[in-house]
């Protein structure tokens, strides 16, 4: 029996996938909110001050900013491997 019955399944490929994404995702969020929580609060209360929402905000803003650079870096880097793999192969 061959492997090209798994490799060829277009549904289970995008399912796994999106399940992928999702896992990455809740990852980026427990991340987020352990180095924001951090970073942000000094002594946990009733309700945020201005100046710990102030920090909460620009440390989420500046997590999502620096994530998708990364996140676009790597798309790039792999890209460039790709087109120069492909160019190699043929």
């Amino acid at each position: 029996m061959d492997n090209q019955g798994v490799k060829t399944d277009p549904q289970l490929q995008q399912f796994i996938e999106v399940e992928s994404q999702k896992q990455k995702f809740q990852q980026l969020v427990h991340q987020m909110t352990e180095v924001c929580w951090e970073k942000c609060m000094d002594k946990p209360g009733p309700k945020l001050d201005s100046r710990t929402e102030v920090c909460f905000v620009n440390c989420v803003e500046r997590f999502i900013d620096t994530s998708q650079f990364i996140l676009n870096r790597l798309e790039q880097t792999q890209r460039s491997r790709g087109t120069f793999s492909e160019t190699m192969t043929d």
